[in-house]
């Protein structure tokens, strides 16, 4: 709020003030009690409002925290990243040079970035060691830290390829990930059971047809 009590408004008159007072309260000493958990519960009472309900209402009363308990674990991977995720786990393995490892039919849950609606399905990923292998563990690891941000299939498609390539130093890395989005089915189109595919090659996966023909039959797609 501005010091006569009203509310700031954007230098072009389109009364972003809230935006204004998140800045400030972030580049000031008052971000050291910012509280984003409170401010989502605050967030979600006013939605309530607006769409004509009563907070306050005996099923609702606790729907704030609820919704807020639900975002910190669907919103899990901006609080993570790849490096702490691997640890270290890289082994030496002998391994032929030029076979693929796959990881197939790992279970995801994201939500849509355009109305944070959640997507869910499959990832399937293939990667070529060059000298060592990582920790079965890590990758769907991987994948969920990357699905578990506001996104859209294609950027979480190559952001999971992007990841391995740079820590795994492979030969090759191929990531194909299926989706069903709640966006299409509930609103819109109004579409049920479309499943979209999208994939990601880097290295020896975008110059050799004959391993992504093996990858698709390794991995049963």
């Amino acid at each position: 709020m501005s010091s006569n009590g009203k509310q700031r408004t954007s230098a072009d008159g389109n009364g972003n003030g809230h935006l204004y007072e998140v800045a400030e309260r972030i580049a000031t000493a008052e971000f050291e009690a910012f509280d984003p958990k409170a401010e989502i519960e605050d967030a979600v009472r006013l939605i309530l409002l607006n769409v004509g309900e009563d907070p306050q209402r005996d099923g609702l009363r606790r729907t704030p925290q609820r919704v807020a308990k639900m975002y910190d674990e669907l919103l899990a991977g901006y609080r993570q990243d790849v490096a702490t995720i691997i640890n270290n786990a890289l082994f030496e393995v002998e391994y032929d040079q030029g076979e693929m490892i796959v990881i197939g039919h790992i279970e995801y849950t994201s939500l849509c970035e355009h109305h944070m609606l959640p997507f869910t399905g499959l990832a399937h990923v293939a990667y070529i060691p060059r000298d060592k292998v990582v920790g079965l563990s890590k990758i769907p690891r991987i994948v969920d830290m990357f699905a578990r941000r506001l996104q859209v299939q294609e950027r979480l498609t190559n952001e999971i390829a992007n990841a391995l390539e740079a820590h795994l130093d492979p030969l090759g890395v191929i990531v194909v990930v299926e989706g069903q989005h709640s966006c299409a089915a509930l609103r819109g189109v109004k579409k049920h059971g479309v499943n979209m595919v999208t994939s990601a090659r880097r290295g020896a996966f975008r110059t050799d047809p004959a391993l992504v023909q093996e990858f698709f039959r390794l991995a049963r797609l």
